[in-house]
């Protein structure tokens, strides 16, 4: 069943500002929340949804990407939820944590962190992917892979030798927290840091695992599958969710990072949606018109050069460029016609030249400013 567009989910316009679609989530929440209809599922279905949409749209760069790619990208890049169970916890947590401060008391859910929100999550990787014109025109599905840190498997993650496991830190006591409460004449402050010697998890690990050092991950090789849409450029990136390194101690991973580049083309030179290709005629050719073979993005196609036809003259061949990202339109493909000098001549060629030029119909007009007149804004 395909995804409902997440605008029409919070019932807010596609340029909503972001006090917009917090007002729009908080009163979906506060209709559709679970404590307020116990047992409906239909409810819990509509809060989840609500809390899909508020998680992307809320974020300005995973909003950009769903603006730009829609549902046919967001499974890797911007979705947090596709592609896996949903967790309701989750969800509540992105409801009392997006600034509508005293839910969680409200709804009985109020309380420190818990042991799986103390995981520190892993290290994003960043990569470059080069793609023909081509692929950018239909789309492309890559598989790579890549060397990140990944699950140790001897001790599952825990860091801990087998046998053995994590004790609860006696600095913080499991909390994760140091909590130093002061006193001054403007009332009680506490000051909260991670603490530093479980770095935050609430465990320490004294007998080590062997292979991973008590980290709970190692070195290891992955393969990613990448689907890049159609209509990418340069610069444009994806995000793949949760396939970067993994976190310490079987924290959550990171995201995957591609960033687009362009290989330079043999024939086209890109112009937004658009290709532009030089076609060299002969003299000939543009004085008595011709078929011609060109290639395309997707094979080669004949067209009709007019008799006397000019240098630089524009023919567009319509829908024969690249996709736009936002809509099922295309470009066009732009022939820049050449009309080609030969450097060379045989006595017989330079004979007929001679004779050619004697004529009057041989000789151009004395301005040209008329033919760069009809080309003036063909690119804009």
């Amino acid at each position: 069943m395909a995804k409902r567009d997440y605008y029409d989910i919070l019932g807010i316009e596609r340029n909503a500002t972001a006090d917009e679609i917090k007002k729009a989530y908080r009163k979906l929440a506060m209709e559709h929340h679970p404590d307020k209809n116990p047992g409906d599922k239909s409810a819990e279905e509509r809060f989840k949804e609500a809390s899909e949409a508020y998680e992307v749209l809320r974020d300005p760069q995973k909003r950009q990407r769903y603006d730009a790619y829609g549902h046919a990208g967001i499974k890797v890049q911007a979705n947090p939820f596709d592609g896996m169970e949903f967790d309701l916890s989750d969800a509540l947590r992105t409801f009392m944590s997006g600034g509508f401060g005293g839910f969680g008391d409200i709804f009985g859910m109020g309380g420190g962190r818990s042991q799986r929100d103390r995981k520190l999550r892993g290290a994003d990787l960043q990569l470059k992917m080069a793609l023909a014109l081509e692929e950018i025109a239909t789309g492309v599905v890559k598989k790579i892979r890549i060397k990140k840190q990944i699950k140790c498997n001897t001790c599952n993650a825990t860091g801990a030798k087998s046998g053995s496991a994590p004790s609860t830190c006696p600095d913080c006591n499991g909390a994760g927290e140091i909590r130093n409460v002061s006193r001054s004449i403007f009332g009680q402050f506490v000051n909260i840091t991670t603490c530093t010697r479980c770095n935050g998890s609430g465990e320490i690990v004294k007998d080590y695992c062997m292979d991973c050092r008590g980290d709970g991950r190692i070195r290891g090789d992955h393969e990613v599958e990448i689907e890049i849409p159609a209509g990418v450029a340069t610069g444009n990136y994806l995000t793949i969710q949760g396939e970067g390194n993994v976190g310490p101690k079987g924290g959550p991973a990171g995201d995957v990072i591609v960033i687009i580049e362009e290989k330079e083309h043999e024939y086209f030179e890109r112009n937004g949606n658009d290709i532009i290709y030089e076609l060299p005629i002969s003299f000939s050719q543009a004085a008595l018109g011709d078929k011609v073979k060109v290639p395309t993005l997707n094979g080669s196609a004949e067209i009709d050069i007019t008799p006397g036809i000019q240098s630089g003259k524009i023919l567009r061949m319509r829908s024969k460029g690249l996709p736009h990202l936002r809509h099922h339109q295309r470009g066009d493909q732009l022939l820049r016609i050449r009309v080609w000098t030969p450097t060379k001549l045989t006595k017989d060629e330079r004979a007929i030249f001679e004779q050619l030029q004697k004529s009057d119909n041989m000789r151009p007009p004395k301005s040209v400013k008329s033919v760069f007149e009809k080309l003036k804004g063909v690119f804009n």
